[in-house]
């Protein structure tokens, strides 16, 4: 893609191409707006930045393919999350981004509108957690964050802007000084914990309705109120304010580590739902709208016959998971069984194991630190500890940490394909590889029935009502897994012409709260020797902290 140098009028289209229709967002050293493309006809946002020095001394061609090309692999890892540019247009100190028409309001309206409950303030930066921990773990820093760049919709859910802005991490910022970190006013570089200030600015000026640093007039004046000015404790955080306060640290290396910061955010939105009255019971174990790679299938390519239904749901987004713990994650402990791994009792038909009865390893990873458990929203916080030592992964298999705080060995090339989350803490994490049929889901609910065996039945008896040629394998199996009550239902389904099994078990951690782990193979390769060591492997090493 080659950079236009343009001069800008907002009479004529930018590059001769992109007709500006409204603006949707202003702040120092970048603006937005609505617009089209002339040739296409297609709606777009347009994003007008201030060039650092650094990228005006950069060759054109070389900026527009690395910002496309960083924000079309953080739109791969995070579908519908990132807005992935398509276009980059130069001008003498500005340069344009064109992206698709961004759904929502940009967090400036949200913003004008006074301040926000804590609730949806937890809410919100969970789902920025999602996308800056995803960009974080494949090596990417966003340096710029601002209420500018992040995209609320109207059902819940965000998307950010901005990837590739920047250029390489400790780059001068020069738009948006009021969320730029005290290292980098002093210049001293911006990794992941920048962007971990950015985000509590963001929180700090939801909850409070003001700015945690107020914009200056120049960027000289408002670098020395970031860098001088004492950050006031927030007034209406409420059990928020502790996990604003350990992102607002100024030493990058105090500031709390996202998996702090998930869990404290987790943690409140946890205390908000166990106020709410149940709402009966929720499929756990509902059959899944979740995409499924497998021969001529694209991520997000499975068709199912159902919507994907989570238990008090008020909004469903779909967010994004990287492949790796990021540094200084969740801990584990070890989690090898005492004895010998579930083995099919007939073709197609595991059963309980040593490993998955009483007995057994406890599936809950603890970790060393006693403030990341605390039951109190507002415990202190600080940085968890590294993990401890586990049994490492089999041949072929390594271990996989999700940020929501569950953990399994997997087979190499593996990675998170989508996964769906409700307000209500529900999600659900579909996990494969491109080009290999086989998937395994993993559920986490938190408004069950208190009979697993109970619950199957009643899927039992939505999916023969809904899915291709549905069969039942057996019987539903009531199983001790490790000492937590559960329960086993194998079917037979048709999904894009291609016959499938699936093996579900289901088991409670609390009294209403539980996961359920469904693997599924074409049926021709079910007992092959490969799947029924897959199987047996996420069965003795699946871990949670969060649940």
């Amino acid at each position: 893609m080659a950079m236009i140098k343009v001069q800008v009028s907002t009479d004529e289209p930018v590059a001769g191409r992109y007709r500006l229709l409204e603006v949707v967002h202003q702040e120092e050293g970048r603006d937005g707006w609505n617009g089209q493309d002339v040739e296409s006809r297609r709606l777009v946002t347009l994003t007008r930045s201030r060039r650092p020095d650094h990228l005006r001394e950069e060759a054109g061609l070389r900026t527009a393919v690395r910002i496309t090309r960083e924000s079309e692999a953080l739109g791969l890892i995070c579908p519908g999350r990132v807005a992935v540019v398509v276009d980059v247009v130069e001008d003498d100190d500005f340069l344009w981004t064109v992206t698709a028409r961004q759904a929502g309001v940009p967090l400036t309206a949200l913003l004008g509108h006074g301040p926000v409950d804590h609730v949806r303030t937890a809410r919100i930066g969970l789902d920025l957690l999602d996308v800056l921990g995803a960009a974080h773990q494949e090596g990417f820093t966003h340096g710029d964050l601002s209420p500018g760049q992040v995209w609320v919709e109207e059902f819940g859910g965000i998307s950010v802007g901005g990837f590739g802005l920047m250029g390489a991490a400790g780059s001068p910022r020069v738009t948006a000084p009021s969320y730029a970190s005290p290292e980098q006013v002093r210049g001293e570089g911006g990794g992941p914990a920048t962007d971990l200030w950015a985000l509590g600015a963001l929180m700090y000026e939801l909850v409070e309705g003001r700015p945690v640093i107020r914009d200056r007039g120049s960027l000289e004046a408002t670098f020395r109120a970031v860098e001088r000015l004492p950050v006031r404790a927030p007034l209406n955080a409420g059990p928020l304010g502790p996990a604003i306060q350990g992102l607002l640290r100024r030493d990058p290396v105090e500031r709390v580590p996202e998996s702090v910061v998930r869990e404290a955010l987790t943690r409140i939105l946890r205390t908000e739902l166990d106020d709410m009255e149940p709402a009966g019971t929720p499929p756990l174990f509902e059959e899944s709208g979740l995409a499924a790679p497998g021969p001529g299938r694209t991520r997000g390519g499975r068709s199912v016959s159902r919507p994907v239904l989570l238990a008090g749901a008020l909004a469903v987004t779909v967010v994004c998971f990287a492949g790796l713990a990021a540094a200084g994650g969740l801990s584990e402990r070890d989690t090898s069984a005492s004895g010998p791994a579930p083995s099919p009792s007939a073709p197609g038909r595991p059963t309980a194991s040593p490993a998955a009865t009483a007995g057994g390893t406890d599936p809950r990873e603890t970790p060393s630190s006693p403030a990341s458990r605390s039951s109190s929203p507002s415990a202190s916080l600080s940085p968890s500890p590294s993990r401890t030592a586990r049994e490492d992964p089999p041949a072929g298999f390594f271990r996989f940490t999700a940020p929501q705080g569950f953990g399994v060995d997997l087979p190499q090339g593996w990675a998170p394909l989508r996964t769906e989350r409700s307000d209500d803490l529900s999600y659900r994490v579909l996990l494969g590889a491109s080009g290999d049929p086989r998937t395994l889901t993993v559920t986490y609910s938190t408004r069950l029935a208190s009979d697993p065996v109970a619950v199957w039945t009643e899927v039992d008896t939505s999916l023969r009502d809904d899915s291709i040629d549905y069969a039942r394998v057996g019987g539903i199996r009531s199983v001790d897994y490790r000492g937590y009550r559960g329960a086993d239902m194998e079917w037979l389904s048709t999904s894009d012409g291609v016959r499938e099994h699936t093996f579900g078990r289901g088991f409670l951690v609390g009294d209403t709260r539980g996961f359920s782990l469904r693997w599924t193979t074409p049926a021709d390769d079910w007992d092959s020797a490969a799947n029924r060591r897959a199987l047996d492997t996420f069965l003795r090493t699946f871990t949670y902290t969060s649940g």
